[in-house]
Formats: C-alpha cells, sequence, structure tokens
C-alpha cells in the first residue's frame, strides 16, 4: 500500500486521542462517583477539553505551514505522555479539568495536522473520502477500546476508589510508541509548501470561513459534532442512573455506541465510493431519528437485576446502535470540503472544521448535562432529534449550493 507506514501512523495517533478524548463520558460518570461532583458540574470537562481544542485550532491552523506537520504531530504525542504519566500521581477533579485542557490543547494540534497530511497521500476526492472515512473509524476504535480500557480499571465495589486513575499509565505509553513510529516515518511536506503562497495564515482561515458554503459546513459538522457528542459524552450516566445498570456495566454497554460507528464507518468508506453522498446521508438521518423513537421507550421498560450482558434490558443494546446512522455524517462531509481545495489550504479548512466541531461538543454535552439534570436521561436524549432534523436542512442546502456551483 503506498505511504502505508505514514497512514498506520496517523491511525495510530487518532486511536490514542479517540480514548482521551471521549473517555470524557466514563470521567464524568467516575468524578461524580468519585469526588460528589454534580452533573452540571462534571460536564465543564466537555469544554476544558472543546475550548482547549477550538483556541488551539484556530492558532495552528494558520502557522502549521511553518511548522511544519510531523514536528507538531510529535510535540502533541510527547507532551500528552507527559501528561498521562502525571494524571496518577494528582487523581483529582481539578487534574482531570487539566489533563482534558491538554488533550484539547495536543489534539487540535494533531488533528488539523492529520486531516492536512491526508491531502498530501491521497490522489483524488474518491480516495480522499475513503480514506477520511478508514481513519475516522480507527476514531471510533479508539473510542471503543477506551470503554473496555478504563472499564478494566473501575471499581464497582468502592465507589470513591481512584485507582481507575492508573489507565493513564497504559495511554501514556501508547503515546510513546506512537511518537517514536511517527519519528520513523519520512513525511514530505512539499506539495503543500508548493502553494504556502494561496494558503495559510489567519487571513486564509477567515476567508474560507466567511465563503457561503464553507459556513454551511461548519454549521453543519457543528450540530453533527454537537448531537454525537451529547449522545457518547452522557450514555454510561444514562445506563446507569435510567437503565440502572452497574458501572462497570454502564462504561463497557457504552462502548456499544463506539463499536457501532466504526462499524458504520468502515462500511461508508465503501458505500460513498459506489453510492452518491446525498442518498446516503438522508438515508443516515432518517435511519438515527427512528432509532431515537423505537429505542428510548424500551427505557422505561427495565426491570428486575442486572448483573450483566445476559440479564441487560434490551434498550441498552438497541439505542448505542444510532451510531451506525450516525458514522458517516461527519467523515464525509470534512471530505467534501478538503478534497475541493488545493492541499496548501488544507490547514486553513481543517482549522475551521476543528474549531466548529469543538464548539459543537462543548455545547452538546453542556446542555445535554443541564437537561440530564433537570428533567432525567429520556428527555435529555429525545432532544437530540432537533439537531437532527436542523442537520437534514443543512445537507438540503449544502446539495443545492454544490449543484448551483456546478452550473
Amino acid at each position: 500500500m503506498k505511504h502505508f507506514r505514514l497512514k498506520l501512523s496517523l491511525f495510530l495517533n487518532y486511536f490514542l486521542f479517540a480514548s482521551l478524548l471521549n473517555s470524557v463520558g466514563t470521567v464524568i460518570f467516575q468524578v461524580q462517583r468519585n469526588f460528589g461532583v454534580s452533573p452540571s458540574s462534571a460536564s465543564v470537562l466537555e469544554a476544558c477539553k472543546d475550548l482547549s481544542i477550538a483556541a488551539t485550532s484556530f492558532f495552528v491552523a494558520a502557522w502549521l505551514l511553518r511548522i511544519g506537520y510531523k514536528r507538531a504531530m510529535l510535540a502533541a504525542l510527547v507532551a500528552i505522555g507527559a501528561m498521562c504519566v502525571a494524571m496518577p500521581f494528582l487523581a483529582s477533579f481539578w487534574a482531570t479539568k487539566l489533563l482534558f485542557v491538554a488533550t484539547g490543547v495536543c489534539f487540535g494540534v494533531m488533528k488539523v495536522s492529520v486531516f492536512a497530511t491526508l491531502g498530501l497521500v491521497t490522489d483524488d476526492a474518491k480516495e480522499h473520502a475513503s480514506l477520511m472515512s478508514f481513519l475516522e473509524s480507527c476514531f471510533m476504535l479508539g473510542v471503543l477500546a477506551a470503554y473496555f480500557l478504563f472499564g478494566a480499571f473501575v471499581d464497582d465495589a468502592v465507589p470513591a476508589s481512584t485507582a481507575w486513575f492508573r489507565v493513564y499509565f497504559v495511554l501514556a505509553a501508547v503515546a510513546f510508541a506512537a511518537a517514536a513510529l511517527l519519528w520513523t516515518v519520512p513525511v514530505d511536506e512539499s506539495r503543500a509548501h508548493a502553494g504556502a503562497a494561496a494558503g495559510g495564515g489567519l487571513r486564509d482561515m477567515f476567508a474560507l470561513a466567511l465563503s457561503p458554503l464553507v459556513l454551511v459546513f461548519a454549521l453543519s459538522v457543528f450540530i453533527y459534532v454537537l448531537t454525537e457528542q451529547a449522545i457518547m459524552s452522557w450514555l454510561p450516566t444514562f445506563n446507569h442512573t435510567v437503565l440502572h445498570l452497574p458501572a462497570v456495566l454502564s462504561v463497557q454497554m457504552a462502548g456499544i455506541l463506539a463499536g457501532s460507528t466504526a462499524l458504520g464507518r468502515f462500511a461508508a468508506g465503501w458505500l460513498l465510493s459506489r453510492v452518491p453522498w446525498g442518498w446516503v446521508l438522508a438515508v443516515c438521518l432518517a435511519g438515527a431519528a427512528a432509532l431515537v423513537l423505537v429505542a428510548l421507550p424500551l427505557a422505561g421498560a427495565t426491570h428486575g437485576p442486572i448483573d450483566g450482558w445476559r440479564t441487560a434490558p434490551l434498550a441498552a443494546f438497541v439505542f448505542p446502535l444510532i451510531g451506525v446512522f450516525l458514522a458517516p455524517i461527519y467523515p464525509t462531509l470534512n471530505s467534501l470540503v478538503l478534497s475541493s481545495l488545493p492541499p496548501a489550504r488544507h490547514a486553513a479548512m481543517a482549522g475551521v472544521i476543528v474549531i466548529a466541531s469543538a464548539l459543537g461538543g462543548t455545547s452538546g454535552s453542556l446542555v445535554t448535562g443541564r437537561v440530564f439534570q433537570s428533567y432525567g436521561g429520556q428527555t435529555a436524549f429525545y432532544l437530540s432529534l432537533v439537531p437532527l432534523g436542523l442537520m437534514a436542512v443543512c445537507l438540503g442546502v449544502i446539495g443545492w449550493m454544490r449543484r448551483a456551483k456546478a452550473a
């Protein structure tokens, strides 16, 4: 495979940060148990990572061509590895906030670098869309691994135990291994630098962000991540408080969402080369809305003692399958806009995407946390129908604008 080692390095980098970023749902659940933090207070962890991602991406995307993609990724891996080593010794709520700030900063650097590098290792729009889907699939595998990895360190018998912080030693080892692999891989950035006069800098970012088509793309990304992160961050808490699953099982069964999303993105990598993107995303949105309406009523039908996967209620298995339908939307949107630009502008466009994603993730978790606390988990998840409807409108506008531009 062409550029195999570089692609493997990008996949491993994404896998690591997926595990760190999307452990936020488990960590939100655990800090409530360990430190007596309220749901609304715990939801600030989402803001810690997402706002730092947005702020970092703004500056990194503007100057990434000068820094260099490889050097930026190496710096992010080494920095987050060091922070993970420190976590078991700090073991407190303030330390988790600091960790997610550091994770957000490093991921902001990593995601912009990875998205920009994809343009250097693909030759056309179809290859770009396929590789983007596989990359995002790897991200979801990292999310899935995090649920089981963190679940292995959670102590059901002692809710106040902070032994689960030792999981960060494992993640530190992965970070340093990823840095070692990247160090040995050559990265040819000449294609990006060849067009540097046409891309890079804050002016290019603002010019892109103010383009009508890019504005609608960014709004679509914002709404998508708001929906996905609201569900993903609060699913362990939903499993425990609404479905009455034990703590470890609540974390582990939330992994079904990550697994179904990974499956959906692998399928999208194959499907998008054969079916128009508009049809694929329309079916996905309709399927996601239908699953919300089918699965959530099942949450009220739970009864009897639950001590494992065999006795878990049907809702715990059905609702996370929404990931299959949500999965293709994000990578498809990103690929559509990135593959339409020259490589020199990919870093700036990636910055716009990452900022929109970060703000969407923060909004989704904060709103869901407050609704969860005031009205309960079922109501909070029913509200996902609102952004799904808004996303359908945005995708319709994008299709119309692309057809108008082509004409």
